[in-house]
């Protein structure tokens, strides 16, 4: 069985390294490395040396912190979205200095306005954009968004863990989505059904959903694991970016995504 330590005992002798944080680390490690049965939590206990005891606790504590996430329909483990959150707010500034240019070229490209947008304390928020020569519009940087009811939130739902979908749309068992123009899709089952469509062809797309006059199309900016660490959108009136134009549009915005996260991962730490 296991006894709990003080934290002088949780130190290594001669070190400053505290175990009970080493172990929650080699176990992040693990769920990041781990799939199908070998990301339960008996193969992960075996994985890092553990009993199953210490590793259930410490998972339990990383769910709760949203830095893994169980499905209990697999008995399996996978990283959280409490990791993403961490990287927008930690990589927000170095971010968006490297989108900026290709930002820039996209707005030019499509003639309408460029965002980049990032997960912060949970919410997703524009932290930067760009706008095309004479094209004039309402400024979304710093503004939170609905992540059903736009192509940048519903991107991220599509590329997210099916586990996060309810604690990212904020929704309680049973109920529906919040309509706020309508177009808007309040029904999970129709949403999940759209997610489906937006892994098959990379990006999303937003018929005047959050505000009846603002469509757009949306492509994932994704780590090396395939994690979604940021959206890039192309947005604009409805006269103007009419839907005959989305697949083109979709196209550039997964070609943005594409170079700013090759930039991201190609950066000297």
């Amino acid at each position: 069985m296991d006894t709990e330590m003080s934290p002088t005992s949780e130190r290594h002798p001669g070190s400053t390294r505290v175990q009970s944080v080493e172990r929650a680390a080699a176990l992040l490690r693990a769920v990041a490395a781990a799939t199908g049965p070998t990301a339960s939590a008996t193969a992960l206990a075996e994985t890092v040396g553990l009993n199953r005891t210490t590793t259930w606790r410490i998972l339990t504590s990383l769910e709760h912190q949203r830095l893994v996430t169980f499905d209990r329909e697999t008995g399996t483990y996978s990283l959280g979205f409490g990791l993403i959150d961490l990287a927008g707010q930690a990589e927000g500034v170095a971010l968006v200095r490297s989108a900026r240019v290709v930002l820039q070229r996209l707005a030019a490209q499509a003639r309408e306005t460029a965002a980049l947008a990032v997960v912060r304390g949970g919410v997703l928020t524009y932290v930067a954009e760009s706008t095309a020569g004479a094209v004039v519009a309402a400024g979304w940087q710093g503004r939170e968004v609905a992540v059903h009811a736009t192509s940048t939130g519903k991107v991220l739902l599509a590329y997210s863990h099916p586990a996060e979908l309810r604690a990212l749309l904020r929704l309680p068992r049973g109920g529906r989505l919040p309509r706020y123009t309508p177009s808007t899709i309040t029904s999970l089952t129709t949403l999940e059904k759209e997610l489906a469509h937006i892994r098959d062809r990379g990006y999303a797309v937003c018929r005047g959903e959050f505000e009846s006059s603002a469509w757009g199309v949306s492509a994932p900016v994704l780590d090396l694991a395939g994690r979604p660490v940021a959206v890039v959108s192309v947005w604009g009136p409805s006269e103007r970016l009419t839907e005959d134009r989305f697949e083109a549009l979709g196209t550039l915005a997964i070609a943005a995504a594409a170079e700013i996260a090759g930039r991201r991962t190609s950066a000297p730490a």
